[in-house]
């Protein structure tokens, strides 16, 4: 890929680039109050044959960064003239989150909570509603990437609707932990892709504010994965590695009292019912709540701040779904996913 300095313009339109190559973008979105352009930076690799155009996001928000070094692996491995179709790589689109090492918007709003936005709203509504229109809407299929928030950590896992055969297939296809059937919310990007009739899946990638190198090169084969399944790449042996844990639900549990917290148990450990899972202590090393799970589980991600005030976040439990549920047609094992 060329260092070429990256061409400004104000819309992703993947008909416009040479078949056979990878751009660098700039995509105008907003203005800040010196006037001065918000730009998302964008790789787009328009294949030398005809295909569908895939797309990928990255730091939605502003402190989730293993996205960005798992977009730019991928189109560093990409050859444009053996690719069917197009890639769109979204580096970052929260801009300003990025800059200020912030998970919100400038306004305080969290991006993912915003979305389709609209034309005449807010600065976070305009600039989620502008990011669709300029960029998704070209996208036949959407994997966005995330990681915990700030003072929690997550297991590679992944959100999709397991329930619709395409969604399911990504979701699959990326190897992760842990699978969370969770159909779109209609605020979140995930859920405003669906509404244009786009397959998206949320992959959420380890830990903030930091790189975490295994579970980024794994996210990576997974992306490769999903081309190759779509035709857009030629198909590579690997591992399929342990089928990932299908969860029907989830749910957080959250501190009743403020204190120091201790939690007990890590990502993708089982956790039974009335299994103690953390503790708070008051400044004295006094212990004053004891919490126990609700239900038999595997720990998604948990707290690793101890500064807990009440409605603190512990721990966030997946309930795994019974082999015989009737609602999820499409199995691990059902599926050809070797890429």
């Amino acid at each position: 890929m060329s260092r070429t300095a990256p061409q400004i313009v104000d819309a992703v339109r993947p008909e416009d680039y040479e078949p056979g190559t990878i751009s660098r973008l700039m995509v105008d979105i907003a203005h800040d109050g010196l006037s001065q352009a918000i730009r998302l930076p964008v790789l787009l690799a328009r294949g030398a044959r005809p295909g569908p155009v895939f797309g990928v996001t990255a730091a939605v928000h502003g402190n989730e960064l293993n996205g960005i070094p798992v977009i730019q692996r991928l189109f560093a491995r990409l050859d444009p003239t053996q690719l069917r179709g197009t890639v769109v790589g979204v580096i970052v689109v929260n801009v300003p989150g990025l800059f200020a090492n912030t998970r919100l918007f400038l306004d305080g709003w969290d991006l993912n909570h915003a979305f389709p936005g609209r034309e005449d709203g807010d600065a976070a509504a305009v600039y989620v509603h502008r990011f669709v229109e300029r960029i998704v809407s070209r996208f036949d299929s959407l994997v966005d990437l995330h990681t915990a928030s700030f003072g929690r950590v997550n297991s590679l896992y992944v959100r999709a609707d397991m329930t619709d055969r395409e969604t399911a297939t990504m979701a699959y296809l990326q190897r992760p932990q842990i699978i969370l059937h969770n159909p779109p919310s209609d605020r979140t990007l995930r859920g405003a892709a669906a509404e244009l009739g786009i397959p998206a899946i949320t992959l959420e990638i380890g830990n903030p504010q930091r790189y975490n190198l295994d579970f980024i090169k794994r996210a990576h084969v997974g992306l490769r994965a999903v081309l190759a399944n779509a035709g857009m790449v030629r198909r590579r042996a690997v591992a399929l590695g342990p089928p990932p844990i299908l969860c029907e639900r989830s749910r957080w549990m959250y501190t009743d009292h403020g204190g120091l917290l201790d939690v007990f148990v890590g990502v993708t450990d089982h956790v039974t019912t009335a299994q103690r899972v953390a503790h708070l202590t008051n400044p004295y090393g006094d212990i004053i709540a004891e919490y126990h799970a609700p239900e038999s589980g595997v720990i998604v991600g948990h707290s690793v701040n101890p500064v807990s005030q009440t409605g603190a976040r512990i721990l966030h439990l997946g309930v795994p779904a019974l082999e015989d549920d009737p609602r999820f047609h499409y199995r691990f094992s059902d599926l050809e996913i070797a890429p």
